[in-house]
């Protein structure tokens, strides 16, 4: 097990449950009651760790020729989109010989687009749950069980939206989800699996160029710059080094990573996480840059004492000096350290609150690491 996680009070943060586990703790119970056995009190799912958590019913029905459980999802102190959703599995006899079936009930997505670990065509239910659902009912029912699992979110549909699913190519609502079947308190992990989706779905459409972006801004603007198609667009977020560790072992040829002033300076100072809680820009080392680029006393003093990095940068494009290119060529570099492929060439592009570039490190094969100047380079037109 990993460490416990605490909040910055020193608070320990409490671990939930994937989607996934709760369908397979569900669709026990459902089995349960399927074969006569009713609907238990607690019922306990096996997790791919060995662990045996268990789980109260917030739904119990019987019908003829089914039963169905719920379970209410709880992810513990994470911010997971899905935490307090009713997660039900449906469980009706399948044919003979059938085995075990899945099928999405409402508010579970289908998948459109070749990529994902499900093909397309399929309930966006991803492997791991797939077998943690079908070991739960194995245990109620037998190795031959021949059982048909339909998972259904109430409300998924909506939830769906404020993921990376419809961009994806999941459409109707939610994934299923959850390889530990574990949910560890802004570990993000459910973030950068949707990252390393995007990849997957990018590569086997067979697209040659991927940017990744930390926002809504400079994404519209870096599609914008380099007119490219939605599925090439990733949503990183501040996962930068998740999004390029992942990229060197499932290569594209082209890497674009485009951020704000304020998450690309993080970059550029060696931060491959540019969340705020792993730390600010360093405006001392900020202004160490302008100084070396022919700022002033008094602007590499007002950059140093500056509210914010976007502060920092007008204050230096008040004076007509380029920092933004500057920080581009540190941002590559430490980008390119965490690619390392020569078959990737990477660029760097940095953008304004209002979208307007101001910083790029044009494209160079990510192993070149050490011949990229760290001077300034001149902008493309």
């Amino acid at each position: 097990m990993d460490a416990e996680r605490k909040d910055e009070t020193g608070k320990t943060l409490r671990r939930g449950w994937t989607t996934g586990t709760c369908a397979a703790a569900a669709a026990k119970a459902a089995c349960l009651a399927l074969t006569g056995h009713g609907f238990p009190d607690l019922v306990e799912v096996t997790l791919p760790g060995g662990q045996r958590p268990g789980f109260s019913l917030a739904l119990e029905e019987r019908g003829e020729g089914f039963a169905r459980a719920g379970i209410i999802k709880d992810a513990g102190d994470d911010p997971d989109v899905t935490h307090g959703a009713l997660v039900v599995s449906t469980l009706r006899a399948g044919p003979a010989g059938a085995g075990i079936r899945f099928f999405a009930g409402k508010g579970v997505g289908m998948v459109t687009r070749p990529g994902l670990p499900i093909p397309p065509g399929e309930p966006a239910i991803n492997p791991v749950p797939r077998q943690m659902i079908a070991a739960a009912i194995r245990e109620v029912a037998g190795e031959a069980a021949d059982i048909d699992v339909e998972i259904s979110i109430p409300g998924g549909a909506a939830l769906a939206e404020k993921t990376l699913n419809p961009r994806l190519g999941i459409v109707g609502g939610l994934s299923v989800l959850g390889t530990t079947g574990i949910v560890i308190p802004f570990s993000c992990s459910a973030w950068i699996h949707s990252i390393w989706r995007g990849i997957d779905v990018a590569r086997a459409e067979g697209l040659t160029h991927v940017a990744g972006s930390t926002g809504m801004t400079t994404e519209k603007a870096v599609q914008a710059h380099h007119a490219l198609p939605e599925t090439a667009l990733l949503d990183m977020g501040d996962f930068v080094g998740g999004m390029l560790k992942y990229l060197r072992k499932h290569p594209v040829a082209k890497v674009t990573v485009a951020g704000g002033v304020a998450k690309m300076t993080k970059l550029a100072q060696g931060m491959l996480d540019v969340h705020s809680k792993r730390g600010l820009a360093d405006l001392d080392a900020l202004a160490a840059v302008a100084e070396e680029a022919g700022a002033s006393a008094p602007l590499t003093s007002a950059i140093r004492t500056a509210n914010t990095v976007a502060q920092a940068f007008a204050l230096a494009e008040s004076e007509g000096l380029d920092l933004g290119n500057r920080m581009a060529a540190r941002a590559w570099q430490t980008a390119a350290a965490a690619l390392g492929s020569e078959a990737i060439a990477l660029e760097i592009l940095i953008f304004d609150r209002a979208g307007k570039l101001v910083g790029e490190a044009p494209f160079t094969p990510s192993d070149h690491a050490s011949s990229l100047p760290l001077g300034e380079r001149k902008r493309r037109t």
